[in-house]
């Protein structure tokens, strides 16, 4: 009987562990994401992002080098949540105008609308995409650190694999800000009503697919993205807010930096 009450007691937990285990393994899926200058703009800028699925909850780790310093710096989720579009991320092929920069009008048909924004507190919908006071900002060394647990769409979870992250804002004429003398004034923030946006603040500086995103690999199904859109020009209309706030960003920015005797 002793025998017996043992083996009794020993199975079950052994069980219990087995369940758990396996319950663990499956209830949470890691990814870890590269995010380079695909595009050939010369932005210096490379991050790292390790993303932790649980359900329809993720946690997002970024460390990057090379951003433009003191400065804020928009990113994103990019693709389609509910459509077989083949989003990926932009190459110099995707320079258009032959400029030797991508632009966010040239990327936004080839990495797709905002489907999450990284934002550091508050609304993380395509509505903030341009919220930049609410972007994380690069240290004096430009390098910059973000970390969020953020709350999906619902039935986002399983399929954000099928995205990427975009992250914008390059420093081209190397003088540690953004300013007009670069590249001139965003097109982009032009086109949304927007003007005296340097095309620094705007322009895609990294690009990384998450496993298992890009061509072919589009998910099926819809998500209830909680009101955003996966239509290029609908998307452009709702960042137009948030375009404001990269205004009062740049001249912060720019105030602080002037030297003295310009003030």
């Amino acid at each position: 009987m002793r025998t017996l009450t043992k083996a009794s007691m020993v199975v079950p937990a052994a069980a219990a562990m087995l369940l758990a285990s396996a319950t663990g393994a499956s209830a949470e899926d890691r990814y870890s994401m590269k995010l380079l200058d695909t595009m050939g703009n010369n932005s210096g800028s490379s991050s790292t992002a390790d993303v932790t699925v649980d359900g329809d909850e993720m946690t997002i780790k970024i460390q990057g080098s090379g951003f433009t310093p003191n400065s804020p710096h928009a990113q994103h989720f990019h693709g389609s949540f509910d459509a077989n579009k083949d989003f990926t991320c932009p190459t110099a092929a995707d320079d258009a105008d032959g400029d030797g920069q991508v632009n966010t009008e040239e990327g936004l048909p080839r990495y797709g609308d905002v489907m999450i924004s990284l934002t550091t507190k508050g609304d993380t919908s395509a509505k903030s995409g341009l919220a930049v006071d609410r972007m994380p900002v690069a240290d004096a060394d430009g390098n910059l650190s973000y970390e969020r647990t953020i709350a999906l769409p619902a039935g986002a979870g399983a399929k954000l694999k099928n995205l990427h992250v975009v992250q914008h804002g390059l420093d081209a004429n190397g003088n540690d800000k953004y300013d007009m003398e670069a590249l001139g004034e965003s097109s982009f923030a032009t086109s949304l009503g927007v003007d005296g946006i340097p095309e620094e603040a705007t322009n895609p500086a990294t690009c990384g697919t998450v496993s298992g995103a890009a061509v072919g690999a589009a998910p099926t199904g819809g998500v209830d993205t909680g009101g955003g859109t996966t239509d290029g020009v609908e998307s452009k209309g709702a960042l137009g807010a948030g375009a404001f706030a990269i205004l009062a960003a740049g001249a912060i920015v720019a105030t602080r930096r002037r030297p003295a005797t310009e003030r």
